[in-house]
């Protein structure tokens, strides 16, 4: 397989690196980016083979990733349409519908969706994926060893939930950031240093999604295993809960979501 991204920025990178740990071999693998720093940056980590327009890297490609950002994809895509010769063509930009892609290269329907998250700069990200029914089998496999190269991957089946991806997991790490900060801000509170704060917030983070991660019980019964009657973690989650927790992440989620299905509107939308 043989692929060539359009946009070289981090998301770029991570999967490149991830692709050749994985195996596939550096000339396999192309970049198009319009900044010649960071072509060169490209070039000289991954020794892949870097252009400045998509018609030097697209010949004799299989898959074409574009990794730019949303508001860039329809003039890119306009400049894709009489260049593509049958490869896959796989988005990772936020809200932009599989099928206004179509409709800015022509028609053109060998298209696959994917929502990574950051995580994936360290090869622990997991990635929404939609594709329409359209797509072959081999395709599918393709966009998965693509994107699994840099973490999970998850299938949904309405292109809808795509959104609702970039809701949940896509803007999920800054979530859990945002969660990560207040408990050291909270530490501080408590007594300790900045460094001490920090290395107990992030050691409890860390520990947690990893136990969690490894044991086939839902987080309400881990959480439940350490929430002793009377004791100091129940006084805890009763605050929390008394704050609304709950309430809070999901009104997150959800305007997150709604923005996500603003986006593809206002993307999909025709200059006027």
């Amino acid at each position: 397989m043989k692929v060539c991204f359009i946009g070289g920025g981090n998301m770029a990178s991570a999967m490149i690196g991830g692709l050749l740990k994985s195996g596939l071999s550096a000339d396999s693998v192309s970049a198009v980016d319009v900044d010649a720093g960071q072509r060169e940056r490209l070039a000289q980590r991954f020794g892949i083979r870097t252009c400045d327009a998509a018609a030097d890297a697209l010949a004799g490609s299989d898959c074409v990733v574009l990794a730019v950002k949303p508001q860039q994809v329809r003039n890119v895509a306009g400049g894709l349409a009489p260049l593509l010769d049958g490869q896959l063509v796989v988005t990772i930009a936020a809200g932009i519908r599989t099928a206004d892609l179509a409709r800015w290269l022509g028609g053109y329907d060998r298209i696959a969706r994917a929502m990574p998250n950051t995580p994936a700069l360290i090869g622990q990200g997991i990635a929404g994926l939609y594709a329409g029914p359209q797509l072959p089998g081999e395709d599918r496999a393709s966009v998965e060893r693509i994107l699994g190269a840099v973490g999970q991957v998850l299938w949904v089946d309405r292109e809808a939930l795509i959104d609702a991806v970039t809701a949940v997991s896509g803007s999920g790490p800054a979530y859990v950031f945002m969660m990560i900060e207040a408990l050291e801000a909270a530490a501080q509170g408590v007594g300790f240093d900045a460094a001490q704060a920090r290395q107990l917030a992030l050691a409890t983070f860390a520990g947690a999604a990893n136990l969690a991660a490894g044991d086939a019980e839902p987080p309400a019964v881990l959480r439940a295993r350490v929430t002793s009657k009377g004791g100091t973690t129940e006084r805890g989650i009763a605050a929390l809960e008394a704050g609304g927790l709950h309430a809070l992440v999901a009104g997150a989620v959800h305007a997150a979501n709604v923005r996500a299905v603003e986006l593809g509107e206002e993307s999909g939308r025709d200059p006027r």
